[in-house]
């Protein structure tokens, strides 16, 4: 029983050793901001945005793939590797003709330390009549 407790243990810290190592020679995401709110949209505006983020590891971070949780939603990752200490843009088009309330999911795969990491985008698409209803309320007040 003592071996099988020691081997247990003995295995559980050669895991751990080797995460730790694994972890501080890849490329680490240290994004701004994990989440963009449209906040309140009109219909049909300009749904583009970028989520910046900076590779604090100790190698190039290379982005393999990046996927929309639907098709409303296209992601552009960079073209070459991010080095340490440099940044990086992942830019999002949500398609704005949809109107309503909206949270979706941006799943990127990599070489990083986190090798899938995801990222969310949340908003309303007000109809073009209701914001503009809004913004003609809100200028009175």
């Amino acid at each position: 029983m003592k071996n099988l407790l020691f081997t247990a243990i003995l295995f559980m810290t050669t895991i751990a050793i080797a995460q730790e190592t694994t972890s501080t020679n890849a490329g680490i995401f240290d994004f701004e901001t994990e989440v963009i709110d449209y906040g309140k949209i009109s219909q049909d505006t300009d749904g583009n945005r970028v989520f910046t983020f900076k590779n604090i590891g100790n190698s190039p971070i290379v982005i393999a793939s990046i996927k929309g949780s639907c098709g409303c939603t296209v992601a552009t990752k960079p073209s070459e590797p991010i080095m340490p200490g440099k940044t990086g843009e992942i830019g999002i088009k949500y398609a704005t003709n949809r109107v309503g309330g909206f949270s979706k999911t941006v799943t990127i795969t990599s070489n990083a330390s986190e090798s899938r990491k995801v990222l969310r985008i949340k908003g309303i698409v007000l109809k073009l009549e209701e914001a503009t209803n809004k913004s003609a309320v809100s200028v009175t007040k």
